[in-house]
């Protein structure tokens, strides 16, 4: 039988193939914690990369968001070669690591073109990102948006489509979007339906992402635990996300939301990149890791020596 994440290495953690990446996440029962990081902005330790700040407090999986596959930066990352980015990511932190590309509709990206969240080339969902990230070591591409870059749910599955025919077979897909993502008529439970679910699995999505309940308004947790019920009914896994700030509230919140997700049946959780700029709390990744699977756990992934 395989290993679960729980009980794996941080060796073992950063050469996983697809496949076995797909049935430890499913054999560990809802029991993965990935925080989302932003390598362009200041790290909260200053020479210590957001990813180890991240991974040490008990992540199994870091998500780099704004990324950008072709001119990649991550501030106080030691001094690599562009292609070995990733990698040196993982060779630090011991863990997992994905990125988001972003299907961007026409229009809608000049709108941020002063904001933090302005887009870059090697941060579009095309072919050729996905194909050069997959390249660098990254395990996960997760096809989503950041506020106000309007990314529509058709947009990606587009995307989706013509990544999945390229490299669907090396790299673990996700799809969907934790927050509205800029696209009007696409709130609340619009943000995600069945009917979302259904193309992003035709269209060759491996992971199902959908907003954790209470993050998002009209977002609840039964609403959450059928949309999971038919991800899985579709043999696809699911990851509830934290994309709205709310990585920043106080500790209970952070519990309660764990706990919410995990009644919603999903198999990854996530924690969003902003409770400061960067990262979220570090105090509240480790609160939802204790909440989904206890202080053995948890402690077990901050303390074990990524040199095994």
């Amino acid at each position: 039988m395989s290993k679960r994440i729980l009980n794996m290495t941080p060796e073992e953690l950063i050469h996983l193939s697809k496949e076995e990446f797909i049935t430890a996440i499913a054999g560990s029962e809802g029991r993965m914690l990935a925080s989302e990081t932003i390598g362009i902005t200041i790290p909260l330790l200053t020479d210590v990369t957001n990813a180890e700040f991240a991974a040490s407090m008990g992540a199994d999986m870091i998500l780099l968001n704004m990324f950008d596959v072709q001119n990649p930066m991550i501030l106080a990352l030691p001094p690599v070669k562009k292609e070995d980015t990733v990698r040196e990511v993982k060779r630090l932190t011991g863990r997992l690591v994905g990125i988001n590309l972003e299907p961007v509709e026409d229009g809608y990206a000049s709108e941020n073109n002063e904001t933090l969240w302005a887009m870059s080339a090697g941060r579009y969902a095309t072919v050729e990102n996905a194909v050069l990230a997959q390249e660098m070591g990254v395990d996960m591409i997760v096809l989503t948006g950041n506020p106000g870059n309007g990314v529509s749910n058709e947009a990606i599955t587009s995307s989706l489509k013509a990544i999945s025919a390229e490299i669907g077979d090396k790299i673990v897909l996700a799809a969907g979007k934790m927050h509205a993502s800029g696209v009007i008529g696409e709130g609340g439970e619009n943000i995600i339906t069945r009917e979302d679910i259904r193309q992003f699995a035709e269209a060759g999505a491996d992971i199902i992402l959908m907003p954790a309940p209470g993050t998002v308004p009209g977002i609840t947790t039964e609403y959450i635990r059928g949309l999971v019920s038919y991800a899985h009914s579709l043999e696809k896994l699911t990851i509830t996300s934290i994309g709205t700030s709310q990585e920043g509230a106080d500790v209970e919140t952070i519990r309660r939301i764990a706990l919410e997700c995990k009644m919603t049946g999903t198999d990854i959780h996530h924690i969003g990149d902003s409770g400061y700029v960067g990262m979220a709390l570090p105090e509240n990744i480790m609160a939802y890791s204790v909440a989904i699977r206890g202080i053995r756990h948890t402690y077990h992934r901050m303390a074990q020596s990524i040199r095994r």
